[in-house]
């Protein structure tokens, strides 16, 4: 797949991280049925390997799906085992690298100037800024763009619906949000409530001049 692609057509990553894994495959589907295109499942979260692998079955083969916490060569072989279809870093470690072997697009972690040019050298599709609300949200992404106009940048980390609007208007190419958009569907909580959230980070990543086509 052409990861950076879907991520400026989609505008949306959904991170999956639960304690329960029946209800963090409910969860990827539910987001799935409400039209959240691009998924991870985090192999932070409980048993997630195996939820991964039954949210491929769900899905299909031809569904956007990708594993996310990839830190090792062994993780990213585990990853791709179950079907990711793509691999998310927190950052620059040997999973970068065993993923692009194993023909993962990769969104790579990266924090400062020097990850940005060190995960662009490696490949990476796509560079998600973590923790982006620690670094300094919006102004410091901006200043990274300065250097690196053409970087594709997918904030991570503290993102809700606002601060969605707030990184895409300051020329994020995505967002990559956990809880705020997850909530606690992951460990058993409502689905109905994920549901609503899921229709409201859509709106909202669909409304503004980001909107108009691909970053």
């Amino acid at each position: 797949m052409d990861l950076r692609a879907a991520l400026a057509s989609c505008r949306l990553l959904a991170i999956v991280r639960g304690g329960d894994p029946d209800a963090a495959l409910r969860t990827v589907l539910t987001l799935a049925e409400e039209g959240v295109e691009l998924i991870e499942v985090s192999l932070s979260g409980a048993d997630a390997l195996t939820v991964l692998a039954r949210a491929r079955k769900e899905l299909g083969p031809g569904r956007p799906l990708g594993a996310g916490t990839v830190l090792t060569a062994a993780d990213a072989h585990a990853a791709h085992r179950a079907g990711a279809g793509f691999a998310v870093t927190p950052g620059l470690g040997t999973g970068v690298d065993t993923a692009l072997d194993l023909g993962m697009p990769v969104l790579a972690g990266v924090l400062t100037p020097t990850d940005v040019i060190a995960a662009e050298a490696r490949g990476a599709a796509a560079l998600k800024l973590f923790p982006a609300a620690g670094a300094g949200g919006t102004a410091y992404l901006k200043a990274l763009r300065g250097p690196f106009p053409g970087a594709a940048f997918v904030p991570v980390g503290g993102v809700d619906v606002t601060a969605a609007r707030d990184y895409l208007a300051a020329g994020a190419t995505a967002v990559g949000v956990g809880s705020p958009l997850v909530g606690d569907a992951a460990d058993g909580g409502s689905i109905t409530d994920l549901r609503e959230r899921a229709r409201a980070f859509r709106a909202a990543v669909r409304t503004g001049a980001w909107a108009e086509g691909p970053a």
